[in-house]
């Protein structure tokens, strides 16, 4: 049986005498949507920037293909097909579509003082890669600022497959989405899992996440506060737990004992 694509155990991160993570557990395979799940303050973006070489961990071990790694850098998780599409998106509003698509990785003709940007190349790639994972834009020549949310997103997403990832870690992907544009973020999500990546959903909406994940790990207050897989646990009490289950029920026990009768 082949090892998971990426795999976490028990990883920690200090920054000073705060503790932002303690004795996290997180696998996910080709072809798994593993979701993470916590209010705010939980340890979500923290974890993030572990996963994606920003942070190093002060404890714990993790694996990428089985063997233990420790990222210096975001490249170097890139260069090991782990690609991070962060709530900002690291977009260009003014440039094109087919711009922002190579941003960074621009596609050169010539040599020397004479390169110049093979554009044709470019709009053509980004147009065939984006409709190749059901995203239609007709017209790559669009400013990217022109489209809607969930069409930005698709693009940032379908951009990371291009630079060959192999684990997506997306940070809140529907946070500021409309129902119908998370729909369509929500449908390309379940294509990048249906081509065999495996893709870390990192969310407060335990509907998006259940409509799709796998597996779901719970954090609170940087602590693991369960893993599970889909059979194990329906979307009612996903939410529950995530909003402190046991707490809100101790909780709501107190103030009905307090309650005049």
């Amino acid at each position: 049986m082949s090892p998971p694509l990426l795999s976490l155990t028990g990883i920690g991160k200090r920054y000073g005498a705060v503790t932002a993570l303690a004795g996290v557990d997180l696998e996910v395979a080709g072809g798994e949507i593993a979701c993470v799940l916590g209010d705010n303050g939980a340890g979500k973006s923290t974890l993030i920037k572990i996963i994606a070489g920003l942070h190093a961990p002060d404890e714990g071990r993790l694996e990428v293909d089985g063997r233990a790694v420790r990222f210096a850098s975001p490249r170097q998780a890139l260069a090991l097909g782990i690609a991070t599409v962060h709530q900002d998106l690291a977009i260009a509003p003014l440039m094109p579509v087919w711009a922002n698509f190579f941003l960074g990785r621009e596609r050169l003709i010539g040599r020397g003082p004479l390169a110049r940007m093979d554009v044709a190349a470019m709009r053509e790639i980004a147009r065939r890669e984006l409709a190749g994972m059901g995203v239609d834009l007709p017209d790559v020549e669009r400013p990217i600022g022109a489209l809607s949310g969930g069409e930005r997103q698709c693009v940032a997403i379908a951009r990371a497959i291009d630079v060959g990832a192999r684990v997506l870690v997306l940070d809140e992907p529907t946070a500021a989405l409309g129902v119908k544009q998370a729909g369509v973020v929500l449908r390309y999500i379940a294509a990048a899992k249906a081509r065999g990546l495996g893709v870390v959903l990192v969310t407060h909406n335990p509907h998006h996440a259940h409509a799709l994940g796998d597996r779901f790990l719970l954090l609170q207050r940087g602590r693991s506060h369960g893993c599970f897989a889909r059979e194990e646990i329906g979307v009612d009490e996903l939410a529950r737990r995530m909003a402190g289950g046991a707490e809100l029920d101790r909780l709501a026990e107190a103030l009905g004992e307090g309650t005049p009768g």
